[in-house]
């Protein structure tokens, strides 16, 4: 079987003709070759002209607080300068851009709307159409496979609810890599500034089918930020990442985020017994106890569910993570709340379940969903048609 690789490895295997022109790197420490050296160490050693970094949300090193402002720097491993992309701007300016001739983005994603790195890929796109620089996107594969089939709902209504972790309409789970999602939005046209002519080139996977998930084609996962250590966080965030708007525990300070979900008030047991019955297809629960180190009940025991995907093929996290809010908040009456989740971009949290999922007034849809509704919501509408033109592989 041929070992997949991404654009970066691509790149360093043919030189292009710009490797000697002066170049910004979009990156971050996940970004890696296929033998796991990191990317921009690579770049430095096969005579890329690398002269600054720009970092996405938690840092150069991955390891800042989720949602939490990041400084510039410099990177310890190259000595070059670090322009943080979520902090004072979450876009080049003209300044950072003087002496750069053409922006490579490599940052690797986990193929979920509200994941940010997608959105600072955006804001690049915007920078160079504005100060007319080339852009080259070093494709990567999607974890969470191609498989179009796969894709969740509910699509993002731009006019109530886009915000930094869901600009534009598309699903939560989108089934895309971010290089096809970059072909997309340019030929849409998805903001005004992208309008305007810019260079813009896809670097693409070899050796990739849209069938395969993460461990089908690399052996060991690299984590993406701090609350995405494995395969399996990443492939139950697009449905557990819906948590953070509950005072629901959703991992965060654990060794499984995104893995488990709980509060001291849970009664694991009977959400375990009800989610297996009602919900089961392709996962598996169990009850759990578990203390967080931070976020949530930080130093509080609390009790839950532990969640198991046992055919990733099948599984739909998305539609699960409805069925569990709605769950437990059918169980727990008294106790569940909804909650805010303040970041450096939403600094208040307001509004936080309807940005995640695209829906105006969320909230209100839990109560009495039943199962059509919870296919209505999760529905990914027209989406494989209007991404279909851009679909690389």
């Amino acid at each position: 079987m041929n070992v997949t690789l991404s654009g970066i490895d691509i790149l360093l295997a043919n030189p292009p003709a710009w490797k000697d022109r002066s170049i910004g790197l979009v990156t971050n420490h996940a970004a890696c070759t296929v033998d796991f050296k990191p990317v921009r160490q690579a770049l430095l050693a096969a005579g890329f002209r690398v002269k600054r970094l720009f970092s996405p949300e938690h840092g150069l090193d991955t390891i800042g607080v989720d949602g939490a402002e990041m400084k510039d720097g410099m990177d310890p491993l190259t000595g070059l300068p670090v322009t943080s992309l979520y902090g004072d701007k979450l876009a080049p300016d003209q300044e950072d851009l003087a002496e750069i001739d053409l922006l490579l983005f490599d940052v690797p994603d986990i193929g979920c709307r509200f994941y940010t790195y997608l959105w600072t890929m955006t804001h690049v796109m915007e920078a160079c159409a504005l100060h007319g620089k080339p852009l080259v996107i070093a494709d990567r594969p999607n974890p969470l496979s191609g498989r179009l089939d796969l894709a969740e709902g509910p699509l993002l209504d731009e006019s109530h609810c886009s915000s930094f972790i869901g600009r534009w309409r598309m699903p939560v789970r989108h089934s895309c890599t971010l290089g096809e999602l970059a072909l997309y939005f340019k030929s849409a046209g998805s903001s005004q500034t992208l309008r305007n002519a810019f260079e813009l080139e896809v670097v693409r996977c070899h050796h990739w089918q849209r069938t395969l998930f993460y461990p089908q084609w690399r052996a060991s996962f690299v984590p993406t930020s701090p609350a995405i250590p494995c395969f399996e966080s990443a492939l139950l965030y697009p449905g557990l990442g819906l948590l953070e708007a509950t005072n629901i525990s959703e991992g965060r300070g654990t060794a499984t985020p995104f893995r488990v979900a709980g509060a001291p008030w849970m009664d694991g047991a009977l959400i375990t017994q009800r989610i297996n019955t009602l919900c089961s297809n392709g996962v598996y629960a169990r009850p759990v106890s578990f203390q967080p180190a931070e976020g949530k009940y930080t130093g509080q025991k609390c009790h839950g569910v532990m969640l198991h995907v046992t055919d990733p093929a099948v599984f739909r996290p998305v539609a699960y993570g409805w069925w569990l809010i709605r769950l437990i908040k059918q169980l727990h009456p008294d106790v569940f709340a909804w909650a805010s989740y303040p970041t450096y971009v939403n600094h208040t949290g307001a509004r936080h379940l309807d940005l995640l999922t695209g829906l105006e007034g969320a909230a209100s849809l839990i109560d009495g969903i039943d199962d059509k509704d919870i296919s209505r919501y999760t529905g990914p509408g027209d989406w494989r048609e209007k991404i279909a033109p851009h679909l690389l592989y």
